[in-house]
Parts: C-alpha cells; sequence; structure tokens
C-alpha cells in the first residue's frame, strides 16, 4: 500500500507539471531528469499490482467459494447427524418406555414367583401332611389286619385242677397277623382302638368232682365265660364275645374252678348264655 501511494503521489507531481515541462528541462539538473524518469516509469508498476491484486482477489474468491461449499456440506451433514440424533433419541425414548414395561412385567413375574412359591410351599406341606396321613393309614391297616389262633402245647396232655383261676397260656400258635398275641405271656394286646372278636373252645374228661370252663378277661375283668361240668365222659364247651377295646387293652383268657354261688354257670346267664355277631 504505500508503494502504491508513492506511485500516485509521483503521479501527481507529473501531472501538474507537465505544461512547463518542457521549458524547464533544459534548466533542470540531471537530478530532477531522474526524478521524472521514474515517474514516467510509474504506470507499469501500478498496472502490475493490480494484476497481483486481481490475482489475488480470485484466489481468496476461490477459497472463499471452496470455504463456502465445505460449509455447506459440513451444514448438510450436521442436519443428517442432527436427524441421527432424532432418531436415536426417539429410540431412547421407544428403548425407555420398553424397559419400563419390561420392569412392569418383572414386578408381575416376581410377584406370581413368589405367590407361586407360596403355593409350591403350602402343596409340599399338604402333600407332607396326606404323606404322613397316607402312612398312618397304611399302619391303620396294618395294625387292623389283627388276627391269631393258637391252642395248649401238644405236650400239654393234661391241665390242671387248680385251686383258683390260673391263666391260660396257648404257646402252639397256628397264626398270629399283626403280632398282637404274645404266645409267652397268652396276652392280646390292642394295637389300635376298635372292635374285637374272641372266641373260646374247652374239651375235657367229664367227671363230678371238677368242671370244665375258662372265661376271657379284659383289663382284669371277666366277661363271657365257657363252662362245662358232668359226670363222665367228654364234656366240651365254647362261647365268643366282641369287644371294642382301646390301643393297649390287653385280653387274656384263664382257667376256671369249681364254680359256686353266683360264679356258678346256673347263676349267671349273663355270661354263659350269650349270643354274638361278627
Amino acid at each position: 500500500m504505500n508503494r502504491v501511494s508513492v506511485l500516485c503521489v509521483l503521479l501527481l507531481l507529473g501531472s501538474s507539471s507537465g505544461a512547463d515541462q518542457n521549458n524547464d528541462q533544459s534548466q533542470s539538473s540531471p537530478e530532477t531528469f531522474n526524478v521524472l524518469e521514474r515517474s514516467q516509469s510509474c504506470p507499469s508498476d501500478v498496472h502490475a499490482v493490480l494484476r497481483d491484486m486481481s490475482a489475488t482477489l480470485a484466489e481468496h474468491r476461490v477459497r472463499i467459494q471452496q470455504l463456502q461449499e465445505v460449509n455447506q456440506e459440513q451444514a448438510a451433514k450436521l442436519k443428517e447427524q442432527a436427524a441421527e440424533f432424532k432418531e436415536q433419541a426417539v429410540k431412547l425414548r421407544e428403548q425407555a418406555t420398553k424397559l419400563r414395561e419390561l420392569e412392569v412385567k418383572t414386578k408381575d413375574v416376581d410377584s406370581q414367583q413368589q405367590g407361586q412359591a407360596a403355593e409350591l410351599s403350602s402343596l409340599k406341606t399338604r402333600t407332607n401332611v396326606n404323606e404322613n396321613n397316607v402312612a398312618s393309614l397304611k399302619r391303620d391297616k396294618a395294625a387292623r389286619q389283627v388276627a391269631f389262633s393258637a391252642s395248649l402245647a401238644s405236650s400239654q396232655v393234661t391241665f390242671g385242677p387248680y385251686s383258683s383261676h390260673t391263666p391260660l397260656v396257648f404257646k402252639h400258635v397256628v397264626s398270629n397277623i399283626g403280632n398282637a398275641y404274645n404266645p409267652n405271656t397268652g396276652f392280646f394286646t390292642a394295637p389300635v382302638r376298635g372292635a374285637y372278636h374272641f372266641e373260646i373252645y374247652s374239651c375235657a374228661q367229664g367227671q363230678s368232682t371238677f368242671s370244665t370252663g375258662a372265661v376271657l378277661v379284659k383289663n382284669g375283668e371277666r366277661t363271657f365265660m365257657a363252662y362245662q361240668q358232668q359226670t363222665g365222659g367228654s364234656s366240651s364247651a365254647a362261647n365268643g364275645i366282641t369287644l371294642l377295646l382301646e390301643s393297649g387293652d390287653v385280653v387274656k383268657s384263664a382257667f376256671l374252678t369249681k364254680l359256686t354261688g353266683a360264679e356258678h354257670p346256673s347263676q349267671c346267664n349273663d355270661r354263659c348264655r350269650t349270643l354274638s355277631s361278627l
């Protein structure tokens, strides 16, 4: 810019002194002549500067156009990214909604699982109770399957007489289902509460001095008896009774001596002359 200003000043100086230049030329010194000579070459330098400036300006325009194109591309990319961000935001909102729905479903599933766990625990408890009941029923059923048949030992040809009532121990056991009868003591112990039927049979040689008979005893209390007395020949007696026993009740049989008074069969119809049903 300084160069341009200097050239312009020189041009102005040259134009103002154009009329007198020829008159003074002869009178001017060699230094003045050199200045004028330089002033005449100024227009060519201005054109060169203008050309340079035009080229630079053109370059700047091209650069500006390039920058504008880059800016437009970047603006388009920014718009695309903004659209993508919006889509991602929409997707994120949708995913957040789905996540909340999944959380609600998870809570529902947890509640259902807790309810199912409670039901399963209740079912297990009921199953255990049912299993215990079944086991108890099986035990009761096994306990109710009680039956036995027994007789005096074959080595005992004679039995008695005795001066008092003597327990009878039937050691020859034919069957003992449920093992409620003890062949060592002659005691039958009820395993469970229920109705039990007993029958007793006796057989002996008759004679006038002694009688033949036996009585069933429940927990120490006499019940029905089988009694017979005759002077000769063989005699036999039998009777049966159904008893309601509690678990642990004991029934046994006892040999009867000669009965007198209230115990004599003629005086105890409630024990000798009986009727039973099974």
